[in-house]
Formats: C-alpha cells, structure tokens, sequence
C-alpha cells in the first residue's frame, strides 16, 4: 500500500506535460495489426495441418509474431485469438466484428474485408496433399566439420546476433549435404516465404514463357490503364502512359511507379483484406519506365496481374506438384487474385527444389521447365541498379560483388530471414528460413561464404 501512495503522489509532482496520456491507437492501425494476426496464425496452423505436421499457436507466438512491424507488434500480442475450423478470428474493436482469416482448400487462408463477419461457404477440409518427392541424401562422411560449424553458427546467433533460425538445408549436386531445424520446426513445416515469393513468381512468369504464353519485352497487359477503344486523342492525349511498362520492367522493379516506403509496403492487402485488383494499378509514375530501381511489392503484383489468364491452364500450383513442391501454398486475397509478391507458405525442402529448378538450368527430371537462357535472364542486371551489396536482375538478387562467392551466385530474399542462394557453377543451392525479429538481421552473404568454403574442403562427386 505505501508503494501505491508513493506512487500517487510522485505522479502528482510530475509536470502536466509528462501526465499526458499517449495519443490512443487508430483504428486503422488496430485493425491492421488484427488482420495481420489472424491472417499469420491461420496460415501457420492450417498450411502445417494440411502438411501433416501441426503447429501450436504458442509456437506461431513466439516465431511469427515476435518483433512485427514496430507499430503492430504490442497490439498484436495482446488481442486474443479465436481458432475454428474454418479459419482464425481476432478481436480489435468492441463496436466492429473480428479480423478473420478464412481457411481453402488448395490456397491457404486469406484475410477477409475489415467489417466481415466471416465466410459465407462452406469448407471442405480432406485431405489433398501428397508426399514431396525425396531429396537424396548424401553421405556426410565426405563433408569437411566446417560445414557443420557453419550450419550450428546460423542457429547460434554468428551470423547475426538476436536473429531467429528456424531451418537451414544445403544441397550439392542435387542431394542433401546438411539439414538442421529448430525446436517446433521440421521438414513438413511450412513458414511464409515473405519476398522469395517475388522470385516465385518469376519463375511462374519464366514457365509460361517457355510454354509461349508470355513475352516478357511485350507491354504489360493490365487492363485499368489501357484507352477505351472509343477514346479520342484529341481529347485525351496519348492515353495513360503506365500502359507502355513491360513486364520485363516490372520484374526488374523499373516500372518507375511512385513506392512511398521502402518495398511499397502494401498492408492494406497483406493484411487489410484490400484486394490486389483494387490498389496496385492506381499509382502514378515519377519516373520513365526503365530508369529507375525502387524494390516494390506493386512491380510483382502488376506483373502476376499480367499474366493472370494463364493461371486458369495453369495455376502456380501446378508448378508446385510438378517440382514435388506439394507443401507449398500460394495464398490469394479473398477477391481470388494470387499475392505471390509474399503470400506463400512453403518448407525448407521445397524451397531447396525449387533453388534446384535454378541449379539445373531450368530443366527438372529431363522435362525443361523454364527457357534455356531463364537462367541468365534473371540473373543479369539490366538497366539501374541498387545500392549495397547485391545487385538485381529479374525477381532474383546477385551476389556478384563479395569475395569468396561465384559471381554467378544468385538470391531469393525475403522478409525475416528467409534466402534460397544458388550458385549454378557448383550445382549448390543454400536455404536458411528464419523469424528473425525486427532489427535482427542475419548475414546470407557471410553465411554464404562460410558454407562454400566448408564445402570445398569435402567435394561430393555427383550421383552416376
């Protein structure tokens, strides 16, 4: 009790400025970091589920949810959740439903509209999936320890101390050299992909171009900024100039499209239940097509809007069970349009299949599933380029100017920790997954480095 007094009293003292109570939270910002709850809980519970393997939601708790976006994060972690059969719902606002994230079959969850009360179908929830095509195991006899050195420094905080793994494998000539998983993670977990999906989606883009159904030099085909056939020149001028923006542009992040946050952060869709359809064709340009890099979650969204009448032949996930990716989730908004800028849950396997594809030369099983030259198509800066270590070509970054890495070394990065790295030279392909926090960043260059130099002390002859 004299505590409490003590209390009272020194607040008394305290000047008016310093009573102030913080500025009270906006709704918007409330329902935002609802949608991104439930749309993070539903998608790790259900997508483990139907891999056969379950999560627990103190698991998604203490990974997913730990050091979110700074402006989520503290009310994220105290709305309570609500898990059903058919999806997850949280709690935001007293006078509002909760945010709720619906559960599909074949495409994951999906966050449903703020002010929904829910889905109006019913779900059937059998099963689906099959067994992902084994990865062959090598003999770890022939590996160096500092491959294993390596690997346990990735979990042991010596790529980036506070960073959270949560999986690494390593593959040479096409067989497991390394596996390591984290305590609540194993082979059948799948965790969001973040930005690898970009790289995703670019190789859906590089498939229907070996099919002949895309030219990637072409105009982006997107419908909002091309002129009605009825329109006047001379009322209108030359009619929207977003129309002349290529998809190879857009998959360069060289739309020139206005991005007024690092990435063009796109919540209002991630986790605002905005459909894709309504917001990524609506910004303007500040720059001509071609000259400018800014990395942005539109360029890729506006590219699979591109190619969306391909997907009724040949949905991404046929792409998946083709490379026995078959826990693999393309995730959708609720209007039906694919987020493959980030919406992808997958395992650490899958992704080493997918890396694989690369390492292969875009030819899986003796079936070329990519253009002979995809390869270096995505792996050739064209036009500007970023700052920093890693350069970019087409959905994919380069790790083309650090010691100790083949220059034909190239990325898949994503949010949180997640790198799929490739170096086609030596057939090897390098997946570390992690939830690591904000502000905590693990170093895949230095990671990189480490795990070649292993590797060249205990060269694997490939299979016969």
């Amino acid at each position: 009790m004299r505590f409490l007094i003590f209390a009272a009293a020194a607040a008394l003292a305290l000047p008016a400025a310093a009573q102030t109570p913080a500025p009270a939270t906006s709704p918007a910002t409330r329902a935002m970091a609802a949608g991104y709850k439930a749309l993070t809980v539903c998608s790790a519970l259900k997508n483990a589920e139907a891999a056969g393997t379950t999560r627990t939601l103190e698991s998604v708790e203490a990974n997913e949810l730990v050091g979110i976006y700074p402006e989520l994060d503290a009310l994220a972690r105290e709305m309570p959740v609500e898990i059903t059969e058919d999806g997850v719902s949280v709690v935001w606002d007293d006078a509002m439903p909760p945010r709720f994230a619906a559960y599909m079959r074949l495409s994951g969850c999906r966050i449903l509209p703020v002010g929904s009360k829910g889905p109006r179908w019913h779900i059937d929830h059998e099963g689906f999936r099959t067994s992902g095509l084994p990865l062959e195991l090598a003999d770890p006899s022939g590996n160096a320890v500092g491959l294993d050195d390596a690997v346990s420094g990735a979990f042991d905080g010596e790529f980036g101390e506070g960073a959270n793994t949560t999986a690494v494998i390593v593959l040479q000539n096409g067989r497991i050299v390394a596996e390591r998983y984290a305590e609540g993670f194993g082979v059948d977990t799948p965790q969001r992909t973040w930005s690898v999906a970009k790289s995703l989606a670019g190789t859906i883009v590089g498939a229907a171009v070996q099919r002949g159904e895309v030219n990637v030099y072409a105009r982006a085909d997107i419908a909002d900024w091309l002129s009605p056939a009825d329109m006047d020149p001379r009322d209108y001028g030359d009619g929207d100039p977003r129309a002349t923006i290529t998809l190879d542009q857009l998959l360069r992040m060289a739309s020139g499209l206005t991005s007024d946050t690092a990435g063009n952060r796109t919540d209002a869709i991630y986790f605002g239940g905005v459909g894709v359809d309504e917001q990524v064709t609506g910004w303007p340009l500040i720059a001509p097509p071609g000259t400018r890099f800014r990395y942005a979650n539109n360029d890729i969204l506006l590219a699979v809007m591109a190619i969306k009448p391909t997907f009724r032949a040949h949905p991404p996930l046929e792409l998946f069970e083709r490379l026995g990716m078959t826990d693999t989730v393309a995730e959708t908004d609720w209007r039906g349009n694919y987020v493959l800028s980030s919406q992808v849950w997958s395992t650490a396997r899958d992704l080493a299949r997918f890396g694989q594809l690369y390492a292969n030369n875009g030819v899986w099983e003796g079936e070329r599933i990519l253009p002979e030259n995809w390869l270096e198509y995505v792996s050739t800066p064209s036009g500007p380029q970023p700052d920093g270590l890693q350069g970019y070509g087409a959905t994919f970054w380069l790790m083309n100017r650090s010691e100790g890495i083949p220059p034909d070394t190239i990325s898949a990065n994503g949010n949180r920790g997640q790198y799929v790295i490739i170096v086609p030279s030596r057939n090897i392909v390098i997946v570390r997954r992690g939830e690591d926090p904000t502000g905590k960043r693990f170093d895949p260059i230095a990671f990189t480095r480490d795990v070649l130099a292993a590797l060249d002390q205990g060269e694997i002859a490939p299979p016969a």
